[in-house]
């Protein structure tokens, strides 16, 4: 077996000593406290007679249980040290209280043993807790550790290139129109004027003379 086997057998033996131990002096205690019950003005009601000491022994459970918390989460609950030790001692108290007065020695040790064993059984168990797991706690009041800021993170946009130029529209050449076809226009503009009333058109001039749109429309800007 191997060290650290041997640790943790150990303390599963403890803890199960422990236990053992607390439940006999917890039911001791419990039943003595019941008969005092009984003796001091609860005789007539077993079912109060066994819960009065509830009142007592429920505050050392919940201390202990607080404790036991605090201590998985590594810290100090100085509240639940407070309501064990009040109960413990208000229980060993009201035990050796509870055997009357001009009792021998022994009546009075066999009463507050019991609540005191209890107290320091679950005293062992804490101490082993303690010790197996280390104080991560800032500080006794179970303070949260308070987290570093964060770095903010600035995202950059990456450039985005300049859209390109749009090429410039295709200027047509300018169209040469010989002196005498504009005559020649000329005299069939005239003439349709004559006959119709109205300025030629650029369709029909073009149609007339047989020439291509563009010439037809060079020939048609310079008769305005």
């Amino acid at each position: 077996m191997t060290k650290p086997e041997a640790e943790q057998a150990a303390v599963i033996v403890a803890g199960v000593v422990i236990v053992v131990l607390t439940a006999a002096a917890f039911w001791l205690s419990y039943a003595h406290l019941a008969d005092v019950a009984r003796t001091n003005g609860l005789a007539a009601s077993p079912a109060r007679r066994w819960a009065w000491p509830a009142t007592l022994d429920l505050f050392i459970v919940a201390g202990e249980v607080l404790m036991f918390l605090a201590a998985l989460r590594g810290r100090t609950d100085w509240w639940a040290i407070g309501l064990t030790v009040t109960g413990s001692l208000g229980s060993i108290g009201l035990n050796v209280a509870g055997v009357g007065a001009r009792q021998p020695l022994l009546h009075y040790v066999v009463a507050a043993v019991p609540p005191f064993a209890a107290l320091l059984a679950f005293g062992a168990l804490m101490r082993q807790v303690h010790r197996l797991i280390p104080d991560t706690a800032p500080d006794q009041c179970g303070a949260l550790p308070v987290p570093e800021p964060a770095v903010p993170v600035v995202l950059e946009r990456a450039h985005e290139p300049a859209p390109a130029p749009a090429p410039a529209p295709a200027v047509p050449p300018a169209v040469t129109v010989p002196a005498a076809l504009v005559d020649h226009a000329r005299k069939i503009a005239a003439a349709h004027r004559s006959a119709t009333g109205t300025p030629i058109d650029t369709a029909t001039l073009r149609t007339r003379l047989g020439v291509p749109p563009a010439l037809a429309d060079a020939i048609a800007a310079q008769l305005t």
